[in-house]
């Protein structure tokens, strides 16, 4: 069966041969013209005046927008109709679009936008958390609270305490495609849009109000992207409506990509946090009480910053079962780029809270990390019923809380009253570490430490506890169409968009399954609006297990026709699809091919719809209460790292890694994932440092001043394991998702770090992230000097 097989990503070959076909790529007719965008040099006023007489004069130049000369809607917002195209009298951050020059060529465009002069009455930017907070500028009309139990008392009645602020920084996607749309007029106004998007139906919705016309006058199509990474989640629309509105005006082709030091200027990053904590605990590290307070940077406009802050505070528990927990969470509004969606979607920055407290926790009782994490972890999954994915109960340490004491008596629920029945992280830790050597790495550690002056090393293991779904309900839905050709080949198409990470080649192993063929004979075309409607954003991580379950549902049913057809023609409704045959009992035997002629012949219809939305999650984001998750993706990472307390540099030495996929589709896309993620992950909280000036500039726009992993910042041993069981839940062949979570392995590197700089002097590290050569030296001489 292809399920379950390491087969190659189905588009391979065509990207390190260059054929592979993006935005850019596509053969532009006779007559495009391209696009650019003026943007505002200041972070906050209002326009006073514009002389683009000398854009307008400019080579190659044939029209000029401004928000005045747009026909229909100014909006390109995903959510509260607050981000218009182009600057409408305000300008809110440094590179916010006020015009738009449409040109013959994309440097034409590019030079004529530079030559726009803007006249403003600035006014003093809010840039930072603080200011915010005090001018009260905020979305939402003040902080949302999440509780269970009794935090300030059970934090006032506990045995000891920590509290502490941890800065955590943002991040750029760095896709390597940058933002690109392509804009063709059809016939009778209607419009075909190219984009590159995560969410197709987003782009026709926007593009369909900004001409003033039905949805079903857009179509958009979307082969693939050069990744996202959630960047492409809402960036998009700008320029995919800014091409529609420039084509439907001069009634020809319209372009527009961004060049990179525009896309980081322009776009949004990942929400920059920052999270004040107060926990108490037990002598055994057990959090009796813990009190986050999560001030969440959100940029300009709200975009998608509710749903990102909101999942923040769903993660904050992580592993943890927290009996007394407050999450506040205030969504803070900036005159920087409106922060958007990203790898994680939020919960990083609440899991590596979580994890912050972990790490105090242990230093201040002097315990090894891991043994005050797995004090604190939720109790293991009973078997479930039936046994689909069950997991005995593992061996528990004296000291630890039994796992029967909870899940044999109570229910255990996170801080938002989810109950928690999956849980795998104590056999997977007990795996990780005894595989890994945790315990004589540890040792070894401590003996390295105590011989060097200068290197000093450090060691972590975290746990990943990560939600699938979108927390937004009604999102968990997917549509596909699936076409059985007489020849017996397969065409396909669903509503998920492929960015690199391997969904069609996995969606097309689901079909291939349902019809007992090789996956050699599936076709996967470019996600089409004119084919499946009303798609879902592919994010989340939802990608596989929304839309291959919408695939099998279309497959079952074509499966079904042609074996009632033959059942009827041969007398024998005993029917298997296996090997690229269909067998009919004992006697007879048909190629795919043949049946698939053969119902044809009989008039059976080989085309079907499928559908499926996500069941059981129901959540009300207001109340904090509910089951926004289908279910938990688990995963653990163990980092080992050396730092220069001489240079603040530091290398990640080895990385050991085990992620829970359920029962694989593809395991090699899913270690393929696993890899990226962790590296991704740790980029963020090492190295990756996004930088505004006093003035709201962004100085970290290029890669010369932004710096990413490379590949020789990957780990020298990086070893990746995949767990073996199967999804409790009823997803696709019981797999589970594996798009976000293993991101979040990467909080491993920060907290090893914050061990080696422990190995400094005797104070807490308080690291804040990313771990900069700057704030590991600052770290160390607070440990060390106490300054």
């Amino acid at each position: 069966m292809s399920v379950a097989s390491p087969l190659p990503h189905d588009a391979a070959r065509l990207h390190v041969t260059g054929q592979a076909r993006y935005v850019d790529d596509i053969p532009l007719p006779a007559g495009t013209l391209h696009l650019a965008f003026g943007l505002s040099g200041v972070a906050r006023g209002r326009i006073t005046g514009m002389d683009l007489s000398a854009v307008r004069m400019a080579p190659g130049v044939v029209m000029v927008l401004t928000a005045d000369d747009l026909p229909f809607a100014n909006d390109v917002s995903p959510s509260a109709h607050d981000e218009p195209l182009l600057a409408a009298g305000a300008v809110h951050y440094i590179g916010q679009p006020v015009f738009a020059v449409v040109a013959q060529s994309h440097l034409a465009a590019r030079r004529a936008a530079r030559l726009g002069r803007i006249d403003y009455a600035e006014e003093a930017p809010i840039l930072t958390i603080d200011q915010a907070q005090a001018a009260n500028s905020r979305f939402e009309d003040g902080p949302r609270i999440y509780s269970k139990g009794d935090a300030p008392a059970a934090i006032a009645a506990a045995p000891h305490r920590v509290k502490g602020r941890f800065e955590v920084g943002g991040q750029e996607h760095f896709y390597l495609e940058g933002q690109a749309a392509l804009a063709l007029p059809q016939e009778g106004g209607d419009m075909v849009v190219h984009s590159s998007t995560q969410h197709p139906t987003e782009i026709q919705h926007k593009v369909a109000e900004a001409l003033g016309v039905p949805m079903h006058a857009v179509r958009v199509e979307v082969r693939r992207m050069g990744g996202g990474f959630g960047g492409k989640e809402s960036q998009g629309n700008a320029l995919a409506v800014a091409c529609a509105v420039a084509a439907s005006m001069t009634g020809r082709p319209c372009k527009m990509r961004y060049d990179r030091d525009d896309d980081m200027v322009i776009t949004g990053k990942r929400h920059d946090f920052r999270i004040d904590y107060v926990a108490g605990f037990d002598d055994a590290g057990r959090v009796l009480g813990v009190d986050f307070v999560h001030h969440v940077r959100c940029g300009w406009a709200q975009d998608l910053s509710l749903p990102v802050a909101d999942r923040a505070m769903l993660h904050a528990d992580n592993a943890y079962l927290l009996e007394n927990a407050r999450i506040e969470s205030h969504r803070l509004k900036t005159n920087t780029q409106s922060a958007t969606a990203f790898r994680g979607f939020g919960g990083p920055q609440g899991m590596v809270g979580i994890e912050r407290v972990m790490d105090h926790i242990a230093h201040h009782l002097g315990r090894d990390p891991l043994e005050v994490r797995r004090a604190n972890y939720y109790a293991e999954a009973a078997p479930a019923a039936g046994g689909a994915g069950g997991l005995s109960a593992p061996p528990f340490t004296p000291g630890e809380r039994p796992p029967e004491d909870i899940s044999g008596k109570k229910k255990q629920t996170t801080p938002y009253g989810m109950e928690v029945e999956d849980f795998i992280l104590h056999a997977m830790t007990d795996r990780l570490a005894t595989e890994a050597g945790y315990d004589a790495r540890r040792q070894a550690v401590a003996a390295w430490n105590a011989a060097q002056p200068v290197l000093k090393r450090g060691l972590a293991l975290t746990p990943v506890k990560f939600g699938i779904s979108f927390t937004l309900t009604h999102l968990n839905q997917a549509g596909a169409l699936v076409h059985v050709y007489q020849d017996g080949s397969v065409h396909m198409n669903h509503g998920g968009t492929e960015m690199g990470q391997g969904l069609f080649q996995k969606v097309a192993q689901v079909a291939a399954a349902r019809f007992g063929l090789d996956v050699g004979a599936v076709k996967i075309t470019a996600t089409d609006t004119g084919k499946v409607p009303n798609t879902s954003a592919t994010a989340a991580s939802s990608g596989s297990d929304l839309n291959g379950m919408a695939v099998k549902a279309a497959c079952d049913t074509i499966r079904d026709r042609m074996a009632a057809h033959l059942a009827e023609r041969f007398g024998n409704d005993d029917i298997t699809f296996a090997d690229g045959c269909v067998h009919i009992g004992q006697d007879h035997t048909l190629t795919f091919a043949q049946a698939a002629q053969s119902a044809y012949a009989a008039r059976v219809s080989l085309s079907a719809t499928g559908f499926y939305a996500t069941p059981k999650v129901e959540w009300d984001r207001i109340k904090g209460q509910g089951r926004p998750f289908f279910y938990f993706a688990y995963g653990a990472a163990l980092t080992e790292v050396v730092i220069d307390t001489l240079t603040g540099e530091t290398r990640i030495l080895r990385a050991d890694l085990l992620h829970d996929a359920g029962a694989s589709l593809n395991p090699a896309l899913d270690i393929g994932q696993i890899e990226g993620g962790y590296v991704q992950g740790a980029g963020w909280l090492t190295m990756e440092e996004l930088v505004w000036d006093t003035k709201g500039q962004l100085r970290t726009h290029a890669p010369s001043t932004y710096k990413i992993p490379a590949v020789s910042d990957r780990p020298a041993v990086f070893n990746v394991g995949l767990w073996e069981g199967a999804n409790r839940e009823d997803t696709i062949y019981r797999s589970k998702a594996v798009g976000e979570p293993p991101f979040m392995l990467g909080i491993s590197a920060l907290m090893a770090i914050s061990d080696a700089v422990a190995a400094c002097g005797p104070g807490y590290p308080a690291l804040d992230a990313p771990a900069t050569p700057e704030r590991i030296l600052a770290a160390v001489r607070r440990v060390r000097d106490g300054i």
